[in-house]
């Protein structure tokens, strides 16, 4: 196969560059743009050689984007207009501009890309934007799927489930089966959700109402339940596989404060080493505590039950106390990096706080889904 050039939109930290280079494909990153100056630093440091600019969507020209006479668009437009917590301002938030602006552009282009791939949160596929990238697609002649990925479809032990839409150029033999994608997934854990189309307007179920009786830790019989099948999952791999050897780095850094256990303790997602689970990191991690990420206990000696269980009639020194056995720390940028796919290779300039490494890892994306889907669409 013949080396593709490929156009990275939205660029962040270079996961769908990594992506691209784990996927095995033939292919040169020919730009990529984005206008986060953290994230194109981190960009920059990992991938020196790659052509990065640091200028907005909107401010290039049908002539800048014909000149690059690429094969490939790799994207994920910002999700803050259509998170399920935010707004969902969808079209009318102003973040979603540099997006229509491409759908503008696409057909115009000199020569249509023969591949895209593109990367968003739960919430996408009920969109207005999504309804205009469907109709654009289909304008210019492309065939495509969409389906919804979490890691733990390869295995990972980390909740993030994701919109991803792939499409190729129509030709005879450009359809892309639900079979196929089904079975680039293999593992049993929570399966790719092929979406079916068209579905403008239509709504995705919401996630289950939780339900049954309270247990210690403010979480009912079913989460419990939930999480037990999963660190039963053979399929995924331990947390433990994914951590920083302690002796490397000083965890005393990443404890959680008093402040924060005495205060949020009950609403902590807690994982241990030997767990097959974690939740989904987002952009908050290290500063906020509820839906952020899950958090390690670090002592494995103390049962956390134990520590819970009756937490409320205990003084807060006491409850303190009791809560400081579990030795509770947040997972290291490093950590999540690997739990989100990054290789080895991948690091953070000196200059990059932890506090800025949470933030866009929390808007980065999965690079082993995204290689698996790069995979699926050129073959």
């Amino acid at each position: 196969m013949e080396t593709l050039r490929v156009l990275e939109l939205y660029s962040g930290i270079g996961g769908m560059h990594y992506a691209l280079k784990d996927s095995g494909i033939p292919a040169q990153v020919v730009a990529a743009i984005d206008i986060n100056t953290t994230a194109n630093q981190i960009y920059s440091h990992n991938f020196p050689d790659t052509a990065l600019w640091n200028k907005t969507i909107e401010g290039m020209t049908l002539d800048d984007f014909n000149k690059l006479s690429f094969d490939m668009i790799l994207m994920s437009p910002p999700c803050q207009p259509f998170t399920r917590i935010g707004l969902q301002g969808d079209i009318a938030d102003p973040r979603t501009k540099s997006f229509l602006y491409i759908l503008d552009l696409l057909p115009r282009l000199r020569r249509l890309p023969r591949f895209i791939l593109l990367e968003n949160v739960k919430g996408f596929e009920t969109s207005s934007a999504r309804e205009r990238l469907v109709n654009t697609l289909v304008d210019c002649g492309y065939t495509f799927q969409e389906v919804m990925v979490s890691p733990t479809s390869v295995g990972i032990p980390n909740s993030r489930l994701r919109y991803f839409l792939i499409a190729k150029i129509s030709t005879e033999n450009s359809n892309i089966q639900s079979s196929k994608i089904l079975e680039a997934f293999p593992h049993s854990a929570e399966p790719p959700t092929v979406l079916s189309l068209p579905r403008p307007g239509t709504c995705q179920p919401e996630e289950e109402m939780q339900e049954g009786r309270v247990l210690y830790k403010l979480e009912t019989t079913t989460d419990a339940e939930r999480k037990m099948r999963q660190n039963n999952d053979l399929s995924l791999r331990l947390v433990q596989d994914f951590l920083e050897p302690q002796i490397e780095v000083n965890m005393e850094h990443y404890l959680l404060p008093p402040k924060t256990l005495l205060r949020y303790a009950l609403l902590l997602d807690i994982v241990r080493p030997t767990c097959r689970r974690s939740v989904c990191f987002t952009k908050g991690y290290g500063r906020y505590v509820e839906g952020t990420g899950s958090v390690l206990q670090s002592c494995m000696e103390t049962e956390m039950e134990s520590v819970f269980t009756g937490l409320d009639q205990h003084s807060e020194d006491e409850k303190l106390q009791r809560l400081l056995t579990l030795k509770l720390r947040y997972f290291t940028p490093r950590e999540v990096a690997n739990l989100m796919g990054f290789p080895q290779s991948f690091s953070f300039p000196e200059q990059i706080t932890t506090k800025q490494q949470y933030r866009v890892l929390g808007n980065s994306l999965n690079v082993v889904v995204v290689a698996r889907l790069l995979q699926l669409l050129v073959s």
